[in-house]
């Protein structure tokens, strides 16, 4: 990164730490996108930083009227009415003073009066930020590609003369090749996006700064743009104690050889109604006995739900809300990016010191979070990276399709992401349906290779000895074996 290149803020947090810092002063981006992806109001977050900062700024708009930009800036808090506005729209006054114009028609257009007046305008206004939405304004008013190639070119020339930065805006054209020149002549490209995945937001080109990769979360919300990054794992700043998540249920912890290291992974599997949640409850519950705060994130039900439950088997996770070591937070479908989602645990580790982190469940997730599910198990993969780097420890609860037996450890190939996997199964055992907990996988630490009766009741959930002598349990119809049968004969 070049030491003489200075930057300044975009007042989009996100996209600053995009572009390593901010916008290079001096240099010309471009926003691209389709219509309706927020590049006018990514342009205007940028001008108002420089009003707030006390610069001048200037709107060079032509598709829009001065009054309908402030009136959308306005519907999402953006408010710029203190920059100056350059009006280049077909009926604007800046064309009537003397002639008649039609910017669609280049031919009847004088191009040196056009320029030179934009020139004019900005060495009068003096600015520090400027914003051209769009840029095809200028593309208009010349004859072909090589003369429009040569009018940026002075243009960008010229307002890096005064320092100015400048944002300017375009929907993609089929002309690829005007797509290309626009692009090359451009220092910086951050292109946006909304589909299906919801809204992304990519910076394809930074010169100089360089430019996080990948695309990322984006949201347009009551208060605008907000960029929400990948999240990377850092250096552990805080310092940590070797010691042991445990169920406070001596058989249970038995089974799991103790506990389940902290600042690991551990996925709870199971079918559906086994009690997937109300185990990763009871870890939460025995972790604030122990002095740590626990944050629980609902996906497949709403908190009422999850509070009745709990203390139906006599889990008080109203005490441990009311005492602060327990927060519990509902996740709506379709309503946040991972990467937003993401963010959302970050803040609540930082601000928090939350020590145990609970997703209920990955199907939930999967779903109500937006992107493709390939997309979305890499960003939580990414996201439990992150909280064992601040050494935080995870829980997720997995719903699998077997309802007897197992033949998945997880569903959607999640094993890598798992530290540990305990899982929940029914089995049909003298003609009823029973339940059995076992763990197929502990990264560190020892743990029993057999299988235990689970059970949940008003009482609590309740954990039997070592289910021995049987076979087929994983299969779901568990059978005495021939050996053990003749033992007790004899």
């Amino acid at each position: 990164m070049s030491g003489r290149v200075s930057s300044i803020r975009s007042r989009i947090d996100g996209l600053d730490e995009l572009l390593h810092g901010g916008l290079g002063t001096g240099r010309m981006y471009l926003v691209q996108g389709k219509p309706g992806t927020g590049k006018t109001l990514l342009g205007m977050h940028f001008l108002e930083e420089g009003v707030r900062n006390d610069e001048t700024v200037l709107f060079i708009h032509g598709e829009e009227s001065r009054e309908e930009v402030l009136a959308n800036g306005r519907a999402v808090g953006v408010d710029i009415s203190d920059a100056e506005f350059l009006d280049l729209g077909p009926d604007s006054d800046f064309f009537t003073e003397d002639y008649s114009y039609d910017l669609v028609n280049p031919s009847d257009i004088e191009r040196e009066r056009y320029t030179r007046d934009i020139h004019d305008a900005i060495r009068e206004i003096d600015p520090n930020r400027v914003v051209i939405d769009p840029i095809t304004q200028l593309r208009y008013v010349e004859a072909n590609d090589h003369q429009f190639r040569k009018r940026i070119l002075s243009f960008m020339r010229f307002l890096k003369q005064g320092e100015v930065t400048v944002i300017t805006t375009a929907t993609p054209s089929p002309d690829q090749e005007y797509d290309m020149e626009i692009r090359s002549l451009s220092d910086g490209i951050i292109e946006l996006e909304w589909g299906e995945n919801g809204r992304r937001i990519e910076v394809s080109k930074h010169r100089a700064f360089g430019q996080r990769e990948g695309d990322h979360g984006m949201e347009i919300r009551d208060t605008g743009i907000e960029v929400y990054p990948q999240l990377l794992p850092r250096q552990n700043d805080r310092s940590f104690e070797s010691s042991l998540l445990c169920s406070g249920i001596d058989e249970l912890d038995d089974l799991i050889g103790g506990g389940f290291d902290q600042r690991t992974v551990t996925f709870i599997s199971g079918p559906t109604g086994v009690g997937k949640t109300s185990t990763g409850t009871q870890l939460l519950t025995e972790a604030a006995e122990n002095g740590l705060s626990s944050a629980i994130y609902l996906f497949e039900e709403d908190a009422e739900t999850y509070n009745h439950r709990s203390e139906s088997i006599g889990i008080p996770v109203s005490d441990l809300q009311d005492d602060g070591t327990l927060s519990v937070t509902e996740v709506e479908p379709l309503s946040l990016s991972s990467e937003e989602f993401a963010h959302r645990v970050k803040r609540q580790v930082d601000r928090l010191d939350t020590d145990v982190v609970m997703i209920d469940g990955i199907d939930g997730y999967t779903v109500a979070i937006q992107g493709t599910e390939t997309e979305l198990i890499r960003e939580l993969h990414a996201l439990t990276r992150y909280l064992k780097s601040r050494g935080v420890t995870v829980l997720v609860t997995n719903e699998i399709s077997e309802i007897t037996g197992i033949s998945e450890a997880t569903s959607s190939n999640l094993s890598y992401v798992a530290d540990n996997i305990m899982f929940l199964s029914y089995v049909e055992m003298d003609g009823s349906l029973r339940k059995v907990v076992g763990v197929l996988k502990k990264r560190t630490g020892g743990f029993e290779h057999t299988l235990r009766e689970f059970e949940l009741s008003e009482d609590g959930i309740r954990v039997g000895d070592s289910l021995t002598g049987l076979s087929g349990i994983l299969q779901g119809s568990p059978r005495i074996n021939t050996v053990s049968r003749n033992a007790r004969s004899d």
